[in-house]
Formats: C-alpha cells, structure tokens, sequence
C-alpha cells in the first residue's frame, strides 16, 4: 500500500482530515533514516519554507505512532526521538546516555535467544525493543 494511504488510513481512523502539513510531516520523517524529535523535524520542515505549526507537528507524530507508522526511542529525561517504521528492516539501537548519539544494530543470536526464551515460557512475541544504553567511544 503506497505510504499516501497509510497515512490517509490512519488520520480517517483518528478523525482528521488528510492535509497538506500532514502529509508534509510525513513526508519528512520518511525522507531520511536520522533518529529525530519532535523539533527537529518541525525545524525542518521551517527550513524547507514548509508553513507546518509546531502543534500538527506533534499531532501527526502522535497520530503515526498510535498508528505503527513510526517507532519511538525513548531516551529517558531527553525528548523521545522517532523513525520511519514502514519498509524498515528490524533493527535494535544503542544510544549514548551523554551525546545522544543513535546506532543500529542487529545481532542474530540476541533474536535466537529471545525466540528461545520465549518459547521456553510459552509465550507469543508480538513485538520487542532492545536499546542499549552506553557512552559512546567519543564521551567515554
């Protein structure tokens, strides 16, 4: 389904009309893989000469993470940083606890121990978040 109707879907099932600032919203969290708050995509689309309020902002970012439209990385005191989810791969991160700094991993023996465990205690996986929380080699 073109990602167009994957928001229209999810701004329909929340009762709001499909705009062009919220699509322009959209549009720029897709346009690159950054790890990036609620600010920093509002700066950007001000760069851009988009004419978008900081409150659809944060609206549409709400509306797209109730709909699993964008993964949320909560960062503790820090503001919660978001990234595409449609069309992403399965990845977990490490954050740097001092600079912010994002890395992506994947490890396939974390994911064959997970599946073990979960198996063991007969449990369905739906989903997981596996963050790591270290200071990277440049704050250490």
């Amino acid at each position: 389904m073109a990602t167009k109707n994957l928001l229209s879907n999810a701004l329909k099932k929340e009762g709001l009309r499909h705009t062009i600032q919220r699509q322009a919203v959209w549009d720029e969290i897709k346009s690159n893989d950054d790890h990036r708050d609620a600010e920093q995509i509002y700066s950007a689309l001000r760069k851009n000469n988009l004419n978008v309020s900081r409150a659809t902002v944060y609206r549409t970012i709400d509306v797209l993470y109730k709909n699993n439209l964008i993964r949320k990385i909560e960062l503790g005191d820090s503001p919660s940083k978001y990234e595409n989810k449609v069309n992403s791969d399965h990845h977990d991160h490490i954050i740097c606890v001092q600079c912010g700094r994002i890395d992506e991993f994947v490890d396939d023996k974390i994911e064959s121990q997970q599946d073990k465990i979960i198996d063991k205690l007969g449990f369905k996986m739906i989903r997981h978040i596996h963050q790591l929380f270290v200071l990277c080699k440049d704050c250490q």
